[in-house]
């Protein structure tokens, strides 16, 4: 399923709706992080309105693409464009980290339809989705494979790993997209542990690279379509992206990655992003 019928200037929109609804559950949780969905609202919107093959009516169906999460810690955006695309209901969003809630800390593979994998240890995702596209190619289905990592899992040794096998193993049907902030939870990705020349690493790696801008959705689209044009190598999209975009306080402060706004914080960013780029967005909420 794709909803080809929305314009890019609807997609846009929609994104920052999902914002909103990210930050109504990470208040109502009380904890969770903030500043990486609000970054990633974009490309979730892209993928699940106009990339991934998908059916919420048969979540299991075996011709769907694979989005896997290797941030785990993300999810808030992940559930909530879950629930914008049919999978649950909007309002269980505010259940988001509750005592016997389907939306855990960190995705659970088996207590959600729509999800792919269980996601907590960073690093782990990437060997996931090879292990995913290889089986696909074996099998001669006509799947895709979209792994969603953060830039500061590259840190973990098992990420490149995956880098290594993936281009090895020339696997033409994984995309992994990079959400490349700049931030992880004690400070900068650059004073931390450097990464660049990322590009170039994975370039060694024999991987195709394109890099964006994660905030606009047609970039991310017509990435993902260039992927598809691909079949020697496996495709790396980094997206650049603003760390707790559309709200002022937030953006670009590693501070906000790992905590939720308070309610005096959370009704200014509501009041944010519902007047985002000088438009009320109230009516689709």
């Amino acid at each position: 399923m794709r909803s080809a019928e929305k314009t890019y200037k609807e997609l846009q929109e929609l994104a920052n709706v999902i914002r909103a609804d990210v930050i109504k559950n990470l208040v109502a949780a009380g904890s969770g992080h903030s500043a990486g969905p609000l970054g990633m609202a974009d490309v979730f919107t892209a993928m699940y309105f106009a990339i991934l093959n998908h059916n919420p009516a048969k979540p299991n169906w075996p011709g769907r693409d694979r989005l896997v999460l290797s941030n785990g810690h993300i999810c808030p955006v992940l559930y909530a464009t879950l629930a914008r695309a049919g999978y649950l209901p909007i309002k269980e969003g505010l259940t988001l980290r509750k005592l016997g809630s389907r939306l855990q800390g960190h995705p659970h593979r088996v207590a959600l339809p729509g999800l792919e994998t269980t996601s907590g240890p960073l690093g782990s995702g990437l060997s996931q989705a090879c292990g995913m596209a290889l089986a696909a190619r074996m099998d001669d289905m006509k799947i895709r494979v979209y792994a969603l990592t953060s830039d500061g899992e590259h840190d973990a040794g098992n990420t490149w790993e995956a880098v290594m096998f993936a281009g090895k193993n020339k696997l033409h049907n994984l995309t992994c997209i990079i959400d490349r902030n700049n931030i992880q939870i004690d400070g900068y990705t650059e004073d931390i542990m450097p990464l660049e020349p990322l590009r170039e690493k994975y370039e060694s790696f024999n991987w195709h690279v394109l890099e964006i801008d994660g905030h606009n959705i047609e970039e991310v689209v017509d990435a993902c379509n260039q992927a598809k044009a691909v079949y020697e190598k496996p495709t790396c999209i980094i997206a650049h992206t603003i760390p707790g975009k559309g709200v002022d306080f937030m953006e670009y402060k590693y501070e906000w990655h790992g905590k939720p706004p308070n309610p005096e914080e959370a009704r200014i960013a509501l009041h944010e992003l519902r007047t985002l780029n000088g438009r009320i967005k109230s009516e689709h909420e």
